[in-house]
């Protein structure tokens, strides 16, 4: 084996961990964050793209606009479904080059393709379909970046590695309106596109939307290959991983990830297109990265404050929230007349959307949380009166399944990050108005707090974590 590879691996061990396990975890979660961070950029291309794709000379409808926005989601949560299983299979370091180097794939093609506005639609398909490779890259991040840390730091590392790699997503919504203004890269980049406004003639560079990250996925590969290091001991094949399939758990964590995760990266695909159509008058491209921005900032904060209260205690509160926030912006929304949006109240949309990012990212720290507790708790549980040695294999088992189970959840978890624009964009087009998805996403959290409450932060729950 290289010395890329790690032989011994015991984060668990104080000694070890305390001499040299910490720095090593240190730099690879370092190296990983910037991954990850491209990886959601990635994602949501589109988010920003088809706000500004009729000034290139695309005529496409919204109903197809909206379904570019969410396809990168539907990709990426199949994507992930597989990638769970990679670190663990091929190794956390060569799985991590791989991923992120396939990034370049998307980002060229949307580059090219958006020059010509005779594209058809089902290349833009395919091109939105590719941009859920960076999705699915949370997945095996999450599983990798779980076999680094101890039990005690998981929350605080995970939330670190997600929190900060969600801002890939308020990243490339805050850089992208303002960098398609500029000849980022000269002849090289390719011509302008232009457009009137107000009667002035302004020109867009929309293919900077693809081309300015390939640089920075270039550097993130070559860091990851030369800076990262695979672990022995976490190599696992599917069969052992797939034990997960059979836990109860890691389905009722599925279900509850969707309405942290799903929601907030589904209102982030939805949240600028949606204000477009309800407040038109509001240049949103100008603010619409600050709810991701708030949520990705924010997780961190979830995983160490679960870390000390309890995961299932925290993410109760947090479905509660979200709740209270649907009803927020349910109350702040125009009314239709003629197909157009009356009246309204831009400051309690905004505010009550920034109040959901918020709880949304601090449950994506709890719920992470959780995962790791419950699956070590039952491969505890399990070894438990079956002596020393099995006791400790139970403690590998247990790091293994919460990997695996980690990665998988955060798949079926990103579906909501299809659904929620599908969900406006079907009410839109059968009710004018998006109040049939809002009370279908009040009535789902409200199922979460139930079940959340039941399994695990009640006091004689079966699992209490």
């Amino acid at each position: 084996m290289s010395s890329a590879v790690l032989k011994r691996w015991e984060p668990e061990n104080a000694a070890f961990w305390q001499s040299e396990g910490k720095s090593i975890a240190r730099r690879n979660l370092w190296i990983s964050i910037p991954c990850l961070l491209l990886g959601f950029s990635i994602s949501v291309l589109w988010s920003m793209v088809t706000l500004n794709m009729p000034n290139a000379g695309f005529t496409f409808t919204k109903d197809q606009l909206f379904l570019l926005t969410a396809l990168p989601n539907l990709s990426g949560a199949t994507l992930r479904i597989f990638y769970s299983f990679m670190p663990s299979m091929v190794g956390g370091r060569k799985w991590t080059t791989i991923s992120t180097g396939l990034l370049l794939v998307p980002a060229l093609w949307l580059g090219f393709a958006v020059q010509d506005p005779t594209t058809s639609y089902p290349v833009m398909l395919a091109i939105a379909l590719l941009c859920g490779l960076g999705s699915g890259n949370f997945a095996s991040s999450m599983a990798n970046i779980a076999y680094f840390f101890p039990s005690a730091e998981k929350g605080k590392a995970n939330g670190l590695n997600a929190g900060f790699g969600n801002l890939g997503v308020s990243l490339a919504q805050l850089l992208i309106p303002l960098l398609i203004t500029l000849p980022l890269f000269g002849a090289f980049g390719g011509d302008a596109q232009h457009y009137m406004k107000d009667g002035v003639e302004k020109s867009l560079w929309l293919q900077n939307a693809g081309f300015m990250w390939v640089p920075l996925i270039v550097a993130a590969t070559l860091a990851a290959w030369f800076g990262m290091n695979d672990i022995a001991d976490a190599k696992a094949s599917f069969a052992e991983q797939a034990v997960i399939f059979k836990r109860r758990d890691n389905w009722i964590m599925c279900y509850l990830y969707i309405g942290t995760f799903g929601s907030f990266i589904g209102f982030a695909g939805a949240f600028a297109l949606l204000t477009k159509t309800m407040f038109p008058e509001i240049p949103v491209a100008k603010i619409a990265f600050i709810g991701p921005l708030i949520g990705a900032l924010i997780r961190p904060v979830g995983g160490t404050i679960s870390d000390k209260l309890g995961g299932a205690k925290v993410t109760l509160v947090v479905f509660a929230g979200m709740a209270a926030g649907v009803l927020g912006v349910l109350s702040a929304l125009p009314a239709m007349a003629g197909g157009a949006p009356v009246g309204g109240n831009w400051t309690m949309f905004l505010l009550s959307f920034l109040w959901l990012f918020a709880w949304a990212g601090i449950g994506n720290g709890s719920t992470y949380k959780m995962i790791p507790t419950i699956f070590s708790t039952l491969c505890k549980r399990e070894a438990a009166g079956k002596g020393e040695a099995e006791e400790k294999k139970s403690l590998l088992r247990g790091v293994k399944e919460s990997a695996a189970a980690g990665g998988f959840i955060s798949a079926i978890g990103a579906y909501g990050g299809f659904f929620i624009p599908q969900s406006f964009g079907l009410s839109m087009k059968s009710t004018g108005g998006p109040e049939m998805a809002l009370y279908g996403f009040l009535v789902f959290y409200v199922t979460c707090i139930i079940i959340t409450w039941y399994f695990y932060a009640r006091k004689h729950a079966a699992l209490p974590c």
